[in-house]
């Protein structure tokens, strides 16, 4: 599901990059939403701007690219929806290329799998500050983050942890010591083996989990065997899944900081920023109020309950009072 996290090779990444600007990106839907300045767009005009949003395909990234578009077109612009993009790599060259204007990018993303960094910045803002300065180098501008963190988790069913108490991933630590038969978790296949997955947090935490407690799935089958068997103590989660709060599970804190800090900011194509600079102005407050909290809860509009992407977005944006229905 996030395919944010797959590394792709160079050579991949650039045979991708030049059959995107040999079809130009020019397909998509424009956005004839009836939409008009809230809070937002008032005195920021795009009027006359023709400007091009996109997305990974998975629901949070989708939901978030709609706000974008959504924005861009109540301060006047015309907007072309390219949202729903196949993988990370596919979006990120849009936005490199200059084929597509904005998306909401991860900073872990940027840091890791774009930029090639093996070790993640610990703290949040030096890390997007680093993230911003060096993708300047490949005409990519990274406006402020949100708080919006959606990375790598362990988690617990309620009905299991009101028997052992585990608050953080030195609690899970101790529990292996005290009875590692207790501790099973269900993980997908790639998060089993990578250094920032299952193996790196076990070595950072000082535990061992016996393999035959290791069982791998699909990442969407984790959160029902968590939530409703009893073979998966614990299970390997993304922190702003909407089926967090649907299945009732507790998320474990990460104490000493093993997994990489994935926040959401909006990325632009720096020629674009430079022509349109109002976009700061129209973007900023939007990811000031974007939390995981909130992701959760528009994730579940989509993933559990089954809404449109694009109308999420929408009401979500008209609730808070950045753009007003026309």
């Amino acid at each position: 599901m996030r395919k944010r996290r797959v590394r792709t090779v160079l050579a991949g990444a650039a045979a991708l990059a030049l059959a995107l600007a040999g079809c130009g990106l020019k397909s998509g839907s424009p956005m004839v939403d009836d939409v008009t300045p809230g809070k937002l767009g008032g005195g920021q005009s795009l009027d006359g701007a023709s400007l091009t949003v996109t997305s990974k395909n998975f629901s949070e990234n989708i939901i978030l690219g709609q706000m974008i578009g959504l924005i861009f077109k109540a301060a006047g612009a015309e907007v072309l929806d390219r949202t729903n993009l196949p993988g990370s790599i596919s979006a990120r060259e849009a936005i490199v290329q200059g084929d597509a204007d904005a998306m909401y990018e991860y900073t872990g993303t940027g840091w890791i799998t774009y930029l090639g960094h093996a070790k993640p910045i610990t703290d949040p803002l030096k890390q997007w500050e680093a993230v911003r300065a060096e993708d300047r180098k490949n005409g990519v501008t990274w406006l402020p983050q949100s708080t919006l963190n959606n990375t790598y988790a362990l988690a617990i069913s309620k009905k299991n942890n009101a028997k052992y108490h585990l608050k953080t991933l030195s609690d899970v630590a101790a529990l292996t010591k005290k009875n590692p038969s207790a501790v099973t978790i269900c993980v997908e296949n790639e998060f089993a083996s990578r250094d920032d997955g299952l193996p790196g947090m076990e070595k950072a935490y000082g535990m061992s989990i016996p393999a035959a407690n290791i069982k791998k799935m699909d990442a969407g089958i984790v959160y029902t065997q968590v939530s409703k068997s009893d073979s998966c103590l614990l299970g390997e989660v993304f922190t702003t899944d909407g089926r967090i709060k649907a299945m009732n599970l507790d998320v474990l804190t990460d104490n000493k900081h093993f997994f990489p800090n994935y926040n959401a900011a909006p990325v632009i194509h720096t020629a674009t920023f430079e022509k349109y600079p109002v976009i700061a102005a129209l973007l900023d407050p939007l990811s000031a109020r974007l939390t995981t909290e909130v992701a959760q809860v528009l994730n579940a509009k989509v993933d559990v309950e089954g809404e449109d992407p694009h109308e999420v977005a929408k009401d979500w944006l008209i609730q808070e009072g950045f753009i007003e229905a026309g």
